[in-house]
């Protein structure tokens, strides 16, 4: 197997993985003893553009980068990879959460995209329970397939 095909499966690996450690931290960690940190997040009212929930961004980059430093300086070892992974997703949870659905920069408002829209009212359906023992909805970019239905009824009329 080619060093490039191999090293493509773990940045695809851990950029999947990551979407699986998504989940249980928003779940048990934001939603559990982090919530001093997130539950401005549900319940903005200052209109601040940065929020508490904002340090998430310093907490998960954290292993992204440790592995990136460490991989590049063992000489593109598999750490590098793992660690492109991770800021990959990052960057995608970024685009995805604080662009598109959060609408922190204006671009991206609207769409025709099934998927998008899943996603969208997915973390809309979040984001209705204020408080941080109710909830659903914890993942970033694969939800449940009744939004994806929901969605396209929309597009249809």
């Amino acid at each position: 197997m080619p060093i490039w095909f191999s090293n493509t499966l773990i940045v695809a690996a851990a950029f999947i993985g990551m979407e699986c450690v998504a989940w249980l931290a928003h779940k048990y960690l934001m939603h559990g003893f982090l919530w001093f940190l997130h539950h401005d997040h549900h319940q903005r009212d200052d209109g601040d553009f940065f929020e508490k929930n904002d340090y998430f961004f310093v907490i998960f980059a954290t292993p992204g980068i440790t592995c990136l430093a460490v991989g590049l300086n063992q000489g593109f070892n598999y750490l590098f990879w793992i660690g492109l992974g991770i800021t990959l997703y990052g960057f995608t949870y970024f685009v995805v959460h604080d662009v598109f659905i959060h609408q922190r920069f204006k671009v991206f408002r609207n769409t025709d995209s099934v998927y998008l829209r899943a996603i969208r009212r997915a973390h809309k359906m979040h984001h209705k329970h204020l408080g941080k023992n109710e909830g659903e909805c914890f993942g970033m970019l694969w939800v449940p397939l009744k939004y994806f239905r929901e969605a396209k009824k929309t597009l249809a009329k």
